[in-house]
């Protein structure tokens, strides 16, 4: 049995999508403090977004010892500065305005857990150029976007309205959206848990 470590909607609808039978547990993985005690040794973004997907496949794994576990988790990287999700519309605001008109790194992980420990790490990072946004122009997308934005790192989901706010992207979809695709299948059939 394949097992997402994960209670992400849109996660759980790219594996559905693919035709995968699996099953969604939420990891519970204190991920903020996590983080802290992760960047304090020096981690880069990209490293956090390993280490976090490694915890949430770790933590299902005594519970689903037979099975397959897939965690991942997903890291903004704005020359340096990490992202979290917002937990207002005004520090959506705030995240949209720092990153209009700049380049950000959109780093996503993916931990496949089986037997005693990580059995592959899968790393995709997408370059999001965002245009240059007035503050009108920030207020009008929120107000198209709705509570939507305080559940994505970056306050955009690109499958959406957020897609209006970039000029250009460069990388993987699936990756944008949380899970890159094409690496995980492939690691499946590998291991597998997918046939060929």
């Amino acid at each position: 049995m394949i097992v997402l470590a994960s209670s992400s909607g849109t996660r759980r609808a790219l594996l559905a999508n693919a035709g995968l039978v699996f099953e969604a547990v939420a990891p519970h993985v204190d991920e903020r403090a996590m983080e802290n005690l992760i960047l304090a040794g020096g981690a880069s973004p990209r490293d956090l977004a390993i280490a976090l997907a490694d915890a949430k496949a770790l933590a299902v794994m005594p519970f689903r010892p037979d099975d397959i576990v897939i965690g991942s988790d997903q890291v903004l990287d704005l020359e340096g500065e990490r992202f979290v999700k917002p937990t207002s519309r005004a520090e959506a605001a705030q995240h949209l305005r720092r990153l209009a008109g700049r380049t950000h790194h959109l780093h996503s992980a993916v931990s496949i857990g089986f037997g005693d420990g990580i059995a592959r790490r899968l790393i995709a990072t997408v370059s999001l150029t965002m245009r240059p946004l007035s503050d009108a122009a920030i207020e009008r997308y929120l107000d198209a976007a709705g509570e939507d934005v305080l559940h994505s790192v970056g306050a955009y989901h690109i499958e959406g309205v957020g897609i209006r706010l970039f000029q250009a992207i460069d990388g993987d979809y699936f990756a944008i959206l949380g899970l890159p695709m094409l690496p995980l299948l492939e690691a499946l059939r590998e291991l597998g848990a997918l046939e060929s």
